[in-house]
C-alpha cells in the first residue's frame, strides 16, 4: 500500500546546468540514496541542508531504509544515467509496486558512450555483467556485431579481454575492436579504443563501460544461414560428417532447450554440435571425440563459425565424460566400440525428461541401441533415413546409407 509519499529516482548529470527537478526533489526528501561518488557529486551543488545519505550497497539493507524513509516523507534515489535500464529502477519497482515513483532519466551512458566514440547504436546489442559470472563469456559477448557491455569491479574490462583471449585464442580475436569509457559525463572522463590485447593490458578506474566491435561476426551474419552449413562448408575429413538430410533430422529429433547442455558423443567433425551451437548460443555444447584427426577439424569449427559455446574434449567414451555437466540432450554419433558402456553411463547421468539420439550406420547399433535405452526405461523411437541426391537437369544421383536414429524419451 502506498504510504502517501513519493519515490523520486533520479538519473543524475553533474554536467547539466539547469538541476532544478533534482533541486525540488531533494527540497521535499527525507533522505537520499546514492553512492559515495555520486553523493560527493551532489555535494559539489552546494545543497544546502541535503538529507542524511542512505548507501546503496549493501542493497537489501538499503531497501529496508528506504521502505523506513518513506514512512515519514519523500525519498529521493540518486543513480546514473537511466534507472530503468539495467539500473536501480528495476528493483526499486519490484519491492515498491504500489509505491508512486517518479523517474526522471539522465542520458544514459550508453547513449553517450556511443556519441564519444561516433558510432551508430541502433544495431548493437546490451549485456550487463554486473555480479554476474563469466561463465560461457565468448558467446554472450561476441556472437553479435556489436556489442555493449556494463562492467563492474571484477568483470573489468581488462579482466573481461583476458577472459575472452584464453578462451578463444589470440588469432581468433583478431577482427574485434574495443573501446572503453571511463567516469561518462565527469571531468574525469577518459576514452580507450585497442585491440583485446592492448586493452589486456591496462588499468581502468570504476565506473566504467565498453563497446565491442565484431567485423568478422558482422561477415558471417551476412553470408551465412543461423541453421544449415552445406558439407562443403564444415571443415572434415574423408567425407567422415553426418550428411545434410541426416544432420537436420537428428537435431529436430534432439528438441534442443535454449540453455540446455548437449553432449556430442563421437563427434567427428563435430557437424551436430557445431550446428547446435550455433542455433542456440546460450546452450552449453561439449564435443567428444577421441580420434587426433578429428580435433581439429573440430576446432577449426568452432573458430570459423564463432561457435565459443562447443568445446571440444579429447578422450573416449564414457571415461571422458566424468568431469561434464550433466546433459539435457545427447547425441551418439561414434562410440568406438563401446555402445553398451556408453549409453549405459550416459542413461545414467541424464537429467530427467532428457533425451538421447543415437545414429546407426552399421546393423550392429541399430539392435543394440534400441534395447539398451528400452531396458532403462526410456521410450523408444526408430526413424529410417534413406537419402538420395539428384543433380538437375542432369540428373545424376547420389545415394547414400540408409542411417537409422533412434530416439530414446525419458
Amino acid at each position: 500500500m502506498s504510504t502517501g509519499s513519493i519515490l523520486h529516482v533520479i538519473g543524475f548529470d553533474p554536467l547539466l546546468e539547469d538541476n532544478s527537478v533534482l533541486h525540488r526533489a531533494l527540497d521535499k526528501s527525507v533522505a537520499v540514496v546514492a553512492s559515495k561518488r555520486l553523493y560527493q557529486e551532489l555535494k559539489k551543488l552546494r545543497i544546502v541542508q541535503a538529507p542524511p545519505l542512505v548507501p546503496v550497497t549493501p542493497l537489501g539493507e538499503c531497501i529496508d531504509a528506504i521502505r523506513d524513509y518513506l514512512k515519514s516523507g519523500d525519498v529521493t534515489v540518486i543513480a546514473s544515467g537511466d534507472p530503468l535500464f539495467y539500473g536501480i529502477g528495476r528493483r526499486l519497482r519490484q519491492d515498491f509496486p504500489r509505491q508512486e515513483m517518479r523517474v526522471h532519466p539522465a542520458l544514459s551512458s550508453m547513449q553517450l558512450a556511443f556519441a564519444r566514440f561516433n558510432i551508430p547504436w541502433d544495431d548493437a546489442v546490451f549485456v550487463s555483467l554486473h555480479g554476474r559470472s563469466d561463465e560461457n563469456l565468448a558467446t554472450r559477448l561476441l556472437r553479435h556485431g556489436k556489442t555493449f557491455v556494463f562492467t563492474d569491479p571484477v568483470n573489468s574490462p581488462n579482466s573481461i579481454a583476458r577472459v575472452l583471449i584464453r578462451e578463444c585464442g589470440v588469432r581468433s580475436l583478431s577482427s574485434i575492436e574495443v573501446s572503453v569509457a571511463e567516469h561518462l559525463g565527469f571531468q574525469s572522463e577518459r576514452l580507450v579504443t585497442g585491440s583485446l590485447l592492448e586493452i589486456a593490458e591496462q588499468t581502468f578506474v570504476e565506473p566504467n563501460v565498453m563497446i565491442l566491435f565484431n567485423r568478422k561476426r558482422q561477415k558471417h551474419q551476412q553470408h551465412y544461414p543461423v541453421f544449415g552449413l552445406t558439407e562443403s562448408e564444415i571443415c572434415h575429413s574423408r567425407g567422415l560428417l553426418t550428411k545434410n538430410e541426416v544432420r537436420s533430422a537428428a537435431i529436430h529429433s534432439l528438441r534442443l532447450l535454449g540453455n540446455g547442455v548437449l553432449w556430442d558423443i563421437g563427434a567427428g567433425s563435430g557437424a551436430i554440435g557445431l550446428e547446435a551451437a550455433r542455433l542456440f548460443p546460450d546452450c552449453h555444447v561439449f564435443a567428444i571425440e577421441k580420434e587426433v584427426e578429428q580435433w581439429q577439424n573440430i576446432e577449426e569449427n568452432r573458430i570459423q563459425y564463432s561457435a565459443w559455446n562447443l568445446k571440444l574434449i579429447r578422450g573416449e567414451a564414457p571415461d571422458a565424460l566424468v568431469q561434464l555437466p550433466r546433459p539435457d540432450r545427447i547425441f551418439v554419433g561414434g562410440s568406438g566400440g563401446n555402445l553398451p558402456e556408453i549409453l549405459t553411463y550416459c542413461a545414467n547421468r541424464l537429467l530427467p525428461n532428457g533425451i538421447i539420439v543415437a545414429n546407426a550406420v552399421i546393423e550392429k547399433t541399430a539392435q543394440i541401441a534400441p534395447d539398451i535405452l528400452w531396458k532403462m526405461g526410456f521410450d523408444v523411437t526408430i526413424s529410417e533415413i534413406a537419402v538420395k541426391r539428384y543433380s538437375y537437369p542432369e540428373g545424376k544421383k547420389q545415394k547414400f546409407n540408409v542411417i537409422r536414429i533412434i530416439v530414446g524419451c525419458r
